[in-house]
């Protein structure tokens, strides 16, 4: 199965239903960057009419965990993947559509070869950025991200 946005969708839907049924929707991967949108609606609100900020970090750690996934399977090992720590800004109300960008795919990948190589655990930082459709910035969140060969 080629590792794909259609296939990151599928799998949320039946291994992440909360994060489907609120919108989140993986939109584009390569090797390095991946993008994630959500969209205001009534089902992912906040009582100030904006997006609710958990729903923000679903489809901003998505756009992280999603490059992780896709270098753990590039491997060919089987290796863990966990969120060790987060960090949140929210720097403006998020309406409308949202899109979620992430590329640090070159520093997950680094990560996941040191571990391969030395069979220690590894963390890496990676950031998302959340626009709205204007291209202003609603939020930026850090993923500590903890990979390790599973024995």
């Amino acid at each position: 199965m080629k590792f794909s946005a259609a296939n990151i969708n599928k799998f949320l839907f039946f291994k992440l239903p909360s994060a489907f049924l609120c919108g989140v929707r993986a939109k584009y991967i390569d090797e390095v960057k991946c993008e994630v949108t959500v969209t205001h609606r009534w089902i992912n609100q906040n009582p100030f009419n904006s997006m609710y900020f958990a729903v923000q970090a679903m489809a901003a750690e998505l756009s992280t965990g999603a490059l992780v996934m896709g270098k753990i399977r590039e491997s060919d090992k089987k290796i863990s993947m966990l969120v060790a720590n987060n960090k949140c800004n929210f720097t403006k109300k998020a309406t409308g559509k949202i899109t979620f960008t992430c590329n640090d795919g070159k520093a997950i990948s680094n990560a996941i070869k040191k571990t391969i190589e030395t069979s220690e655990g590894q963390t890496c930082w990676m950031k998302s950025i959340g626009k709205n459709a204007s291209g202003e910035q609603v939020s930026e969140m850090h993923f500590e991200w903890t990979v390790k060969l599973k024995s």
